[in-house]
């Protein structure tokens, strides 16, 4: 079988527009030569070497995590799963958004030992502006609690960080569907480069997703310019069909999503999953009531992960999940499909 390298990636990828922008290449890539140039994130550019191509040394990591050069395989709807419940944290998580659930379970899983770091996203708070980041404190991660998602960032570029770098081995990942499906690819491949990050990934927790957003058309285009919202007066955004941003002098402002086409990152237009489908967990805060997250535990190890939490006190789950609301937001994303 012929070893597909970055220009495989590129061809059928980047220049088709299919990137999704999760990073995934850039922390496998083992001579560091894939990265996002400023100002032109739809997707990642190579420095001009590559071992493969150029020592004609076997690698091809980039093309084997990528979760997009196989669109057929991506999931739709609501997926395989156990349970789904409604949860919230039982401790204050300033920020959080809906129950604080992913917060709950993280602290937990860092507090009891269960992982040693998280590979997520922050921000800088007067800017807005999103970050992928290793954490490895309970008390950063409710710091930095609260939906950055709709801002893309390339997440899992801090995976070799954290894996390499830093030689964390019970790593817990936070991230959209693309990146849910990148870890995946990563677990499940036989690849002998993307083995010790297929280890070091102890858990995956799914966040819902529509789309994601490029920051500087959305915060500096649509909300600065447009709207005359300043970065440092967003308290947060929510989006459910719609998006709603809260401002810090508790003024909300309803954007309708049509309205911010033009700030959708383009691999956003293919993907069909809304629920994050190769997670343990997915989380949302669509289907549950105020101020619970909606959880959709997938497998032994969300199971696992969400019992040890409620065990603890950290977490507590009720109430009834509209499973419809979910499934609507699932089947409409379902319906896209690539050119």
């Amino acid at each position: 079988m012929e070893m597909k390298t970055y220009k495989g990636l590129d061809a059928e990828v980047w220049a088709t527009g299919l990137c999704s922008g999760c990073g995934a290449c850039v922390a496998v890539c083992p001579a560091d030569a894939l990265r996002f140039a400023p100002g032109n994130t739809d997707a990642p550019v190579n420095i001009g070497y590559c071992k493969a191509e150029n020592d004609s040394v076997p690698c091809g990591a980039c093309y084997a995590a990528c979760p997009r050069v196989n669109l057929a395989g991506q999931g739709k709807m609501l997926g395989p799963y156990q349970e789904i419940v409604a949860a919230r944290s039982v401790f204050p998580v300033e920020r959080k958004q809906s129950g604080g659930a992913v917060t709950a379970i993280l602290v937990n899983a860092l507090d009891e030992g269960l992982i040693d770091a998280v590979v997520t996203v922050t921000r800088d708070p007067w800017t807005m502006k999103p970050s992928s980041a290793v954490i490895t404190s309970s008390e950063a991660l409710v710091q930095h609690a609260g939906s950055r998602y709709s801002w893309w960032v390339p997440l899992l570029a801090s995976l070799k960080e954290a894996v390499v770098t830093r030689k964390y081995r019970r790593i817990a990942v936070v991230g959209v569907p693309c990146v849910a499906r990148a870890t995946q690819m990563i677990r499940t491949s036989d690849h002998e480069l993307l083995r010790p990050y297929a280890k070091a990934i102890r858990l995956v927790i799914g966040l819902f997703c529509t789309e994601t957003f490029d920051y500087a058309k959305l915060v500096e285009g649509r909300l600065q310019s447009d709207r005359k919202i300043e970065p440092w007066e967003i308290r947060r955004l929510d989006i459910k069909g719609k998006m709603d941003v809260y401002l810090q002098d508790e003024r909300q402002i309803s954007i309708p999503l049509a309205d911010l086409e033009g700030s959708v990152r383009p691999g956003c237009h293919v993907c069909t999953d809304f629920t994050a489908l190769s997670a343990d967990v997915s989380a949302g805060a669509v289907g549950s009531p105020d101020g619970y997250t909606t959880l959709v535990i997938r497998n032994d190890i969300g199971k696992g992960f969400v019992d040890r939490a409620v065990w603890q006190g950290k977490l507590s789950t009720g109430g009834s999940v509209d499973l419809a609301a979910v499934e609507r937001l699932a089947a409409k994303k379902a319906e896209r499909r690539a050119e």
